[in-house]
């Protein structure tokens, strides 16, 4: 059990807060950096490896394993404490980042990312259940830009610092940094984390649960990486592995139903507002994530940028996204009509990214800075608000799990939509390099399409939202 007060201690003051929220900080900035960081050295990685055609399951084995674990964190931290399941999140993420760093071929270093992601699964969604303990809805704007600018800017950065350790030390660098970085998150942890609000209550771990998701996933993902470019996709292969998915997907369903205690809580799911919430956060992330990987390959492959250049080039995303997102998570608690502001944002998201898909042959660089600037700056309104709008729909005990939930749904959706993306971009690749090229820009203009029709599943959701009076207390 985690040393901290108990559920009935005093209320922490803005220092003591503050203390907790520095000592979170690094675990998020880790777990959101390696969702990216790879992008753009998978090119230099294939040369050295010798193995171009299994490497995008170096970012879905990490994905894969992250989105399956996140739900179990939740219970976990639920039954024996934030601080128990930080430090056993840390542990998994520094023992993988051993693995790869050392890994001599492509399947030792996709194992070690799997090794990876059940550590990172714990870091990002921990921290956010954190906040959660220690800000209440009205409170939780005070806190939230600093989680937002961190997780943000960690995914942005990640491509361009990829692509500089690719292009100027060595890839393997990506992995070894983890470990002081891991060292120094467990002492935060240990240290500044001591009056952190205690909120444990029994619970059971569905393994099977995240078993079934898990291969539910896996199968999904091998078919839509492998369809139409290994197999065609009416092949005995690609459809075996449809039909695991469906099958094993459907069986994951039937747990959801049949277990006591489920991977996912019934009793959230069940939650209108909490639901609404959920499917805003995860149907509007996934496209961010997506086009963070996307965008410095549309970059590259378009434009003709280094790896390094690309990766920079996406930055401001990031910026506007952290300067959105620490606004509106400031001002929306106060507002009565808190939805408003996201909903126009989330308008303007989708018209930049529309525009995108419009102009993807012939974009200009400044044309493309001004749109992701768009998105970035609409988009951040909106995280604020569906984490707020869950944080005031659930109990304070069962807000690890609902936060979890939160955190796989939109972890299992970027996954998939990351590798439905891949799917767009190669979709028809053939017929040498002047095909290809044409192709690859059919490809992102797809990719971008897919991207606005996610986001508007984030706004219809956002407008069914009750609007109700905001908690200043736990409940």
């Amino acid at each position: 059990m985690d040393a901290g007060t108990s559920s009935g201690a005093r209320t922490l003051t803005h220092r003591e807060t503050m203390v907790v929220v520095l000592g979170v900080l690094l675990p998020v900035f880790m777990g959101s950096l390696d969702n990216t960081i790879l992008a753009s050295a998978l090119p230099t990685i294939g040369r050295e490896l010798g193995d171009v055609h299994n490497l995008p399951w170096l970012i879905t084995a990490y994905l894969i394993a992250n989105t399956a674990i996140t739900a179990l964190y939740g219970k976990i931290s639920d039954i024996h404490g934030r601080r128990t399941t930080l430090l056993i999140a840390l542990s998994l993420y520094m023992a993988g980042s051993f693995v790869c760093a050392l890994a001599p071929n492509i399947y030792v270093l996709i194992a070690g990312r799997v090794l990876h992601g059940l550590g990172g699964g714990g870091l990002t969604s921990t921290g956010m259940v954190i906040l959660g303990d220690i800000a209440a809805p009205r409170d939780r704007g005070k806190y939230y830009g600093y989680f937002s600018a961190t997780y943000t800017t960690a995914g942005a950065c990640g491509p361009a610092l990829g692509g500089f350790i690719a292009e100027y030390l060595h890839w393997s660098f990506i992995f070894w940094m983890n470990l002081p970085m891991g060292l120094l998150a467990v002492f935060l942890t240990l240290t500044l984390l001591k009056k952190l609000p205690r909120h444990e209550r029994p619970h059971k771990l569905d393994f099977l649960g995240a078993g079934l998701i898990m291969t539910a996933s896996v199968a999904f993902m091998l078919a839509l990486s492998m369809g139409g470019v290994r197999y065609p996709w009416t092949s005995p292969a690609i459809l075996a592995l449809f039909a695991i998915a469906v099958v094993v997907g459907t069986g994951f369903v039937a747990r959801l139903l049949t277990a006591s205690e489920p991977l996912i809580p019934l009793a959230i799911l069940s939650n209108k507002e909490a639901r609404l919430a959920i499917i805003a956060n995860t149907f509007g992330w996934g496209p961010i994530v997506g086009l963070h990987i996307m965008l410095p390959m549309y970059l590259q492959n378009i434009t003709g940028l280094a790896p390094a250049v690309a990766g920079l080039s996406v930055l401001l995303l990031a910026v506007m996204l952290n300067i959105s997102a620490g606004v509106t998570g400031t001002i929306l608690p106060r507002r009565v009509r808190y939805k408003r502001i996201p909903m126009i944002g989330l308008c303007v998201a989708i018209a930049a990214v529309l525009t995108m898909a419009w102009r993807a042959s012939s974009l200009s660089l400044w044309e493309f800075e001004i749109l992701i600037f768009l998105i970035g700056c609409g988009f951040g309104a909106m995280p604020p608000l569906a984490s707020t709008a869950l944080q005031n729909s659930v109990s304070i005990h069962t807000f690890g799990s609902a936060v979890a939930t939160m955190q796989f749904s939109r972890n299992l959706y970027a996954t998939m939509i990351v590798a439905v993306f891949g799917a767009l971009v190669l979709v028809g690749v053939a017929g040498g390099p002047a095909a290809a090229s044409q192709y690859s820009v059919d490809g992102f203009t797809r990719v971008f399409l897919a991207a606005a029709a996610s986001f508007m599943v984030a706004l219809t959701a956002l407008a069914l939202l009750e609007e109700k009076p905001l908690q200043s207390g736990h409940a």
